[in-house]
């Protein structure tokens, strides 16, 4: 059995992380500590970096150089995974089997068969009427609602959300954005990757990514004033013009 090696405190932390793909750099030389308990919205446009960067910390991908460890254990780490939560950006769910059967083979990946957290989940993403739906039979807003629902239903100590909210409705876009902070509240680690700016105010904490790189770190009020503008759109492309 494979046995964990611990390597930090933080609860996710990359060490002069780097991904290359042949001549493209996607993850350029990345440093990061992210303390537990927050939300933090990997921000940037298609192409920044921010989907591998996580595929990186999930253990997905194996760096090209440099490390990643995610609650002390460097990844990759089959053995943490039942600790992480990953909504991927493409629906990874099987179109032959029902809401219900989706959620039970997932929890059943991570080593938990709790019907109870089943359903709460399902309650979460307004699924609960729709468990013997083929997935095939469901709207692509549907789908990522069930998608949200397998990354959570083992209750992960720390959540890595890419584009969770495409798709989705306002108002159940607000009432995930509250789950999300209830997870927080409890010492949860949230990770959201958007392209869309208007979701910054909804995290904690902001990284802007471009080119592989960090551009910034910090509140969206204190990026914006750094930025010396009014919206953190304006601030993006600011600090992008400076490097």
């Amino acid at each position: 059995m494979e046995t964990p090696e611990v390597v930090a405190t933080a609860a996710i932390e990359a060490q002069g992380l780097t991904k290359r793909f042949g001549p493209i750099t996607a993850v350029d030389n990345l440093d990061l500590a992210l303390p537990a308990g927050r939300i933090y919205g990997l921000l940037g446009p298609n192409g920044s970096g921010k989907t591998t960067l996580i595929r990186l910390l999930v253990g997905l991908a194996r760096p090209t150089a440099g490390a990643a460890s995610v609650l002390g254990v460097r990844m990759p780490s089959r053995e943490n995974l039942a600790r992480i939560g990953y909504m991927t950006q493409s629906d990874g769910l099987y179109t032959d089997l029902s809401v219900w059967e989706n959620l039970r083979f997932f929890a059943a990946l991570s080593g938990t068969g709790d019907t109870g957290a089943m359903a709460e989940v399902l309650d979460i993403v307004e699924l609960a009427g729709r468990r013997g739906t083929p997935v095939h039979e469901l709207s692509g807003g549907m789908r990522r609602r069930l998608s949200l629902a397998c990354a959570l239903v083992h209750q992960p100590t720390v959540l890595f959300l890419d584009e969770p909210t495409v798709g989705i409705d306002p108002a159940l876009r607000v009432q995930f954005w509250s789950h999300f902070h209830r997870l927080a509240d409890a010492g949860a680690t949230v990770i959201v990757t958007s392209h869309a700016m208007d979701e910054a105010d909804r995290c904690d904490e902001l990284l802007l990514m471009l080119g592989g790189r960090l551009l910034a770190r910090g509140s969206s009020a204190e990026i914006r004033q750094q930025a010396g503008t009014t919206s953190i759109e304006d601030a993006f492309l600011r600090l992008g013009e400076t490097q």
